[in-house]
């Protein structure tokens, strides 16, 4: 390796002197590991100038290569090892809410909580989280769990939505939308169309035709113009923003169910862990107003 580092240095700064400054060596110790590297390699690397060096083409040819190793290097020492020197924490998390609430809220969380590292897991069923060693995990449901400390990141209220290519009519749904295009849904406590069919006054319909098992897949496919999806917000928010979805009525189906922030009752967190906490629990505030 260091005959390595002492030609990378010497072609950098095309002086074996400044090469040895900058490695800790002599000027005759950088010469005879290049004279090393050249005897190994067949070829000569340097020409030997009175005032410096110059590389030869085979040294210029050769540089960008070993170059791009020692970055390549460093980087991986980084990712591996560099983490250790900052705070580090872990969250478990439905894949939906990581990917469409959560992600988005990242960068605030990188002022908020500043040089802390998260390593965020998804999971798809409940028994994921008996199997967890997360210090956090983000749940579904009313906020009361047996032996855990829950805190409100969201209130769902549930809509229709689908692709706008699917309306045919503009910015408005056409009226025979409810018998052209079938219903999608996820399997669990989102598969409320009875409820919403129940309480918005439109006509019933019969089952959903496509179930999924997470709330992003169904979404997919509804932004893919395959059906309506009942829509939790604020989960459809970005896609309402950018117009991959619209809402088909104005009625929202409201529930005192929503995403929390939980860990284990009685854990005492840490200074860094608080942080997290507290930045978090902030960034859902306007989404609770």
């Amino acid at each position: 390796m260091i005959w390595l580092k002492a030609f990378e240095a010497a072609a950098r700064h095309a002086s074996f002197t400044l090469a040895a400054a900058e490695l800790g060596l002599t000027q005759a110790a950088v010469s005879q590991q290049i004279k090393a590297l050249e005897s190994r390699l067949g070829a000569t690397l340097f020409h030997r100038q009175q005032r410096g060096v110059a590389l030869t083409p085979e040294g210029s040819a050769y540089l960008p290569h070993i170059q791009q190793a020692f970055a390549g290097l460093a980087r991986s020492t980084q990712e591996l090892f560099g983490r250790r020197s900052r705070p580090t924490l872990t969250i478990l998390s439905p894949i939906s809410f990581a990917a469409l609430w959560l992600a988005p809220r990242l960068p605030v969380l990188e002022r908020e909580a500043e040089g802390l590292a998260i390593d965020i897991t998804t999971m798809h069923t409940p028994d994921h989280y008996g199997a967890s060693t997360a210090v956090f995990d983000i749940r579904f449901g009313l906020g009361d769990w047996p032996g855990r400390t829950a805190y409100r990141l969201t209130t769902e209220r549930l809509t229709p939505v689908a692709a706008p290519a699917v309306l045919k009519t503009g910015r408005k749904p056409a009226p025979d939308i409810w018998q052209r295009l079938p219903l999608l849904a996820v399997h669990g406590a989102r598969e409320m169309w009875p409820d919403w069919f129940a309480l918005s006054g439109e006509p019933p319909r019969g089952v959903a035709r496509y179930r999924f098992d997470s709330f992003i897949a169904a979404m997919g496919a509804a932004e893919a113009g395959a059906g309506i999806l009942l829509g939790s917000r604020p989960l459809i928010d970005g896609a309402l923003r950018r117009r991959s979805l619209v809402t088909l009525s104005s009625f929202e189906l409201p529930s005192t169910a929503g995403h929390f922030l939980t860990h284990a009752a009685g854990r005492k967190l840490s200074p860094a862990e608080t942080a997290f906490l507290t930045a978090l629990t902030r960034a859902a505030a306007p989404v609770l107003v």
